[in-house]
């Protein structure tokens, strides 16, 4: 945090005031709204705090609804907002409020330490902090070689039948993958993948961690998740191991998904929004969030490459327009519900 204080001359002279514990911070307060995990985000939260005096009301998300509950709130709130900041753990509902004139332009400074393609030309939104969806293996199900998982596509692969896993692919990062496959393959391809899952009885859980412990108990012997509920099995010394899934030549790549960050339009504490905003973006912030449990991915560039999860300049990644992709995501729930839940 003190790295963060020092870069910024102009916001020392305010954050100072917020030093002491003991001073006197009535009024002083930023409403969040996040759907990434509590155990991960409360404790930046809390470190926000106690080095500015401003305290943190956070929302967070449910695992079923995940990041469209958030969204919705916002939606219902526009004519009179409560919420200064969404922290969105992934980044096509951030895309959808922003085409809904639902988010307000900021320029925080850190901005400028990431990558054009992971940051809104207009301030509208942030990126940082990604995760990559993944095939989670049950190693003792799922012997080496060359029938080991290596696509998504191995998820209908009919030797698999019902021992496969997906997500409800109506929220979360589910939601958004679903979203990024019609935008790169188109509806019709991405119909057929969603048909042909259903047809090999497909396991669906609740929610991507739901799929992770299915696979860690042997209750499936392979799921689509992503890095974090992954990397918690892995850590937890189960029989797992993590695939980036067609990450080889000739194949789409590895989908990954930033951590997104915007000031919510009418925030009722621009401010301090703009200031949390910035805190977020700071490498004291993914490099935290890269080492934690969660084991983000760092995006920032500089950043050290992590020695448990894999980066996009390690594996190839999905090359998915987003802004396509945010305007697919209502197309792709609506093909998912007729071809795949119906």
């Amino acid at each position: 945090m003190l790295h963060f204080l020092r870069s910024r001359p102009i916001l020392l002279p305010l954050l100072l005031l917020f030093v002491d514990p003991g001073c006197d911070t009535e009024g002083s307060v930023v409403v969040v709204y996040t759907a990434l995990d509590r155990a991960f985000s409360e404790p930046i939260f809390d470190e926000f705090r106690r080095h500015t005096g401003i305290e943190v009301r956070a929302k967070y998300d449910t695992e079923s609804t995940k990041t469209i509950g958030l969204a919705n709130r916002i939606r219902s709130e526009k004519l009179r907002p409560r919420c200064d900041v969404f922290w969105n753990n992934e980044i096509l509902n951030t895309l959808e409020l922003k085409a809904e004139g639902l988010l307000t332009p900021c320029q925080p400074e850190e901005a400028e330490n990431y990558p054009a393609r992971y940051r809104d030309s207009d301030g509208y939104w942030y990126g940082f902090a990604a995760r990559a969806r993944v095939l989670l293996v049950n190693t003792e199900l799922v012997q080496g070689g060359d029938d080991f998982p290596t696509s998504i596509e191995d998820l209908k692969d009919p030797a698999w039948r019902g021992r496969t896993g997906i997500a409800k692919p109506l929220f979360g990062t589910t939601a958004s993958h679903a979203a990024c496959l019609v935008a790169t393959r188109g509806e019709k391809a991405t119909i057929q993948f969603f048909k042909e899952l259903r047809e090999n009885d497909i396991q669906i859980h609740g929610g991507n961690k739901g799929c992770a412990v299915a696979v860690a108990s042997g209750t499936a012997a392979f799921a689509l998740t992503d890095t974090d509920d992954a990397m918690i099995e892995v850590e937890a010394g189960k029989p797992v191991r993590v695939v980036y899934p067609d990450s080889v030549d000739g194949r789409e790549g590895t989908l990954f998904l930033p951590n997104t960050v915007a000031m919510v339009r009418g925030a009722p504490h621009p401010e301090e929004a703009s200031m949390l905003i910035d805190y977020l973006l700071s490498a004291e912030v993914e490099q935290r969030l890269a080492e934690g449990a969660s084991a983000q991915i760092a995006l920032r560039r500089g950043a050290p490459a992590s020695t448990r999860v894999r980066g996009p300049g390690q594996v190839k990644p999905m090359e998915v327009d987003f802004e396509e992709a945010a305007a697919a995501l209502g197309k792709a729930r609506e093909l998912v519900e007729s071809h795949f839940l119906h």
